[in-house]
């Protein structure tokens, strides 16, 4: 399927594990790697980051298959998940590191183009969002707000 704006295919990226098994090497316990998660958001990472983390330093291929919960999951049981989900946090510093190259540059259309279009993703996300209660109904994007949110 190709991509919404660009008609380029998609990207090649890592693969799940092909099974939905505990792997016999693996020597961590779930409350272990839970607790190895909540030490990685304490220190300011996202939950992609974590798994990340897990999956290079400590060998973890797959949160879910060995606690039965995902990152996000341990982290709301937790309290340690940010308003904001990091997908639409990201959408948003894209968005005002456009706005601010923008300014210096007024003449950039790509630039305004590429602006437009991440501008109307975040309203997509949002109303997303809204819809799956995962941020408030009153929640709103305005752009000049926000640049404080983010900075």
């Amino acid at each position: 399927m190709a991509r919404m704006y660009s008609g380029a295919r998609g990207k090649s990226g890592s693969t799940k594990p092909s099974k939905k098994v505990v792997p016999g090497w693996l020597k961590y316990k779930p409350k272990e790697i839970e607790l190895l998660i909540v030490k990685y958001a304490k220190e300011g990472k996202n939950p992609s980051q974590i798994g990340v983390y897990l999956r290079d330093e400590y060998g973890i291929p797959d949160v879910k298959v060995v606690t039965g919960k995902n990152i996000s999951q341990i982290l709301k049981e937790k309290n340690l998940l940010k308003e904001i989900p990091e997908d639409l946090m990201a959408l948003i510093r894209r968005a005002v590191l456009l706005r601010k190259h923008m300014d210096e540059n007024k003449k950039d259309m790509s630039a305004k183009r590429g602006l437009i279009l991440t501008e109307s993703k975040i309203k997509r996300f949002t109303k997303y969002y809204k819809r799956t209660a995962k941020l408030p109904l009153e929640w709103k994007y305005d752009p000049k707000k926000i640049k404080l949110v983010v900075e």
